[in-house]
């Protein structure tokens, strides 16, 4: 395994270059990876768009790597294929996306290098959102569930930006321009600023904005690496990930940035951490037993509970809007692909099923109004 600067192994196995992987943006501690350690296999960037010009040629060369990796770079998988809709080239072949329902965004390489994609919750029904050349990644809601934002280096190979759009890749708007690498962002629960993480002062640290990208302020000043910044339901606190005590874990501060606190001091490697819909626990991912796992505890750190348990990779925690189930990213069989399983680890589900594409970073909307 690969990790990254975060410590936690990352979901996928590809040929493809993926936005977490170097030469890109999204690589460094002053960029911000957005993955923990990982399984990442990579090709250049160059042999990337040349085998998104042939998908039947890229899959054909992505099963030969993609069986070597195996061998050579993951531990034995536990568990059995638990279902999920069988995704193949030709997309025609999907329901509509019905974009007035409940959704998951996501980030998945199926067409290219990274693309922001929705889906139906149970995998039924999927379509590319945000369909350009360059790679998109981490995508949020707004609390209304109309809009998503995310990070992109579209415009700027290099160096990534932030967008926001409508959930249907409409009304595109660029809410960060200036030469830095701005990531990381999340809506403020009334939807009218944006938290997001960026180096433009040298070290990575977390800004607000206005939710039209005006009147950036900065929130830490640690000279470390702070990321993946988002406020509690109620407003009053901010989760985010730092290494600021030396390993990569969990912290809370207040909404103005006051009394950080560090949730997990453990000496593992933690992320991914995400709110329960009523604030009162956090989801996250760690790699305290070894491999990676993903766990819930209360908003103040404690009454930790693991909710996955096997050899594979378990990342990136989504809450259902009702609290009762958690999308999640997993290698388990093989390759990353999106799952879900109920708030206790139980019954858990596969969404997607690409054969060898990287399906990751699943966040789930919030209930529409």
């Amino acid at each position: 395994m690969t990790n990254d600067q975060s410590g936690i192994p990352n979901t996928k196995v590809s040929v493809r270059v993926s936005v977490t992987e170097s030469g890109s943006a999204f690589d460094s501690c002053s960029a911000q990876r957005a993955t923990l350690p990982g399984t990442t296999v990579g090709a250049s960037a160059t042999a990337d768009r040349a085998l998104r010009r042939d998908r039947t040629g890229r899959r054909r060369i992505s099963a030969i790597l993609f069986a070597l990796a195996v061998c050579l770079t993951l531990p034995a998988c536990s568990g059995d294929d638990v279902g999920g809709p069988d995704i193949d080239d030709d997309d025609d072949n999907e329901e509509p996306v019905d974009f007035s329902g409940d959704l998951i965004a996501f980030r998945s390489d199926r067409d290219g290098p990274s693309d922001i994609w929705v889906m139906s919750p149970d995998g039924s029904a999927s379509e590319n959102v945000s369909d350009v050349a360059g790679a998109d990644s981490e995508p949020q809601w707004s609390p209304d569930g109309a809009r998503i934002v995310f990070a992109s280096e579209r415009d700027t190979p290099g160096a990534a930006e932030i967008y926001v759009m409508n959930a249907d890749g409409s009304d595109l708007t660029r809410l960060t321009d200036n030469g830095d690498i701005d990531r990381f962002p999340s809506f403020s629960p009334d939807g009218n600023s944006i938290l997001f993480a960026t180096n433009r002062d040298g070290t990575s640290e977390i800004y607000r904005m206005d939710d039209d990208g005006g009147n950036p302020e900065r929130m830490t000043d640690s000279n470390c690496c702070n990321e993946a910044p988002l406020m509690s339901p109620d407003g009053g606190s901010i989760l985010f990930r730092s290494n600021r005590d030396g390993d990569w874990e969990i912290f809370s501060m207040g909404a103005d940035g006051s009394n950080p606190v560090n949730l997990t001091d453990d000496g593992a490697a933690e992320g991914d951490a995400v709110w329960s819909p009523d604030g009162a626990q956090i989801a996250f991912a760690s790699t305290r037993v070894g491999n990676t796992e993903l766990y819930v505890m209360d908003a103040d750190g404690s009454n930790v509970v693991r909710l996955t348990n096997n050899q594979a990779v378990d990342r990136f925690p989504s809450w259902s809007p009702d609290g009762s189930q958690i999308a999640f990213a997993s290698n388990r069989d093989g390759n990353s692909e999106l799952y879900a399983m109920d708030a206790d680890g139980s019954n858990v589900t596969r969404l997607t099923n690409t054969s060898f594409d990287v399906e990751e970073m699943p966040v789930w909307r919030p209930a529409v109004p």
